[in-house]
């Protein structure tokens, strides 16, 4: 039985250091450590597996040109390296909004049949395609701080703590902003919805996924 790689247990600040200094070893665990959740928040953002796979080349080797600016009191590397991979997307979207149609998967599943209420009563099927397909385009569609909560707590599963470190904003924001978020895609999906009050808020210890 292989032993386990003692660079598993260092601490993220630790392995960029090591990666900096030329170790590629560390790169390759930092790596392992960090790319799915750049990834998933620069594919929902984006809706393109290209521009995503181009956002993580750009974050890791801005990561190392970098690495001497990186404090860990300021925050976790993790929410450094999401405001690297937010500016350059921001760079793309100025170049080029690359909005498409998001694909079939399981977090719009859910996201959809939150916006709804029992009452509504959607058969199954329509929740599954239709319904799914109209919040796909709604997210794509909404204001930069509405959609990146809703991307981020929604989508990437983060907590309200987690969003607000990544977006430098106060729990009760992201709360707010997540409440109204849902309230507007909710309103875009009128034309598939009993009339309904305002959506509620999102569980007091998380959010809605």
């Amino acid at each position: 039985m292989a032993s386990p790689n003692p660079l598993s247990t260092r601490s993220e600040a630790d392995l960029l250091q090591l990666a900096a200094t030329g170790d590629e070893q560390a790169f390759l665990v930092l790596y392992r450590k960090l790319k799915d959740g750049i990834f998933r928040y620069a594919f929902y953002m984006t809706n393109s597996k290209p521009i995503a796979d181009e956002v993580i080349q750009e974050v890791f080797i801005s990561l190392l040109k970098e690495a001497r600016r990186y404090r860990p009191e300021r925050g976790d590397l993790a929410a450094f390296s999401f405001g690297i991979a937010r500016n350059f997307l921001r760079r793309i979207e100025r170049r080029e909004r690359p909005y498409q149609c998001f694909p079939q998967g399981s977090a719009f599943e859910t996201l959809s049949s939150k916006l709804i209420s029992d009452s509504d009563a959607l058969p199954a099927q329509i929740i599954r395609t239709e319904l799914a397909e109209r919040v796909q385009a709604a997210v794509a569609s909404l204001p930069d701080h509405y959609r990146q909560v809703v991307v981020l707590c929604d989508l990437c599963e983060l907590s309200y703590a987690e969003a607000g470190q990544r977006l430098r904003c106060a729990i009760g924001t992201i709360r707010s902003r997540l409440n109204r978020a849902h309230a507007l895609l909710a309103e875009k999906l009128k034309p598939l919805r009993t009339p309904q009050p305002n959506i509620g808020a999102a569980g007091p210890e998380g959010c809605v996924i």
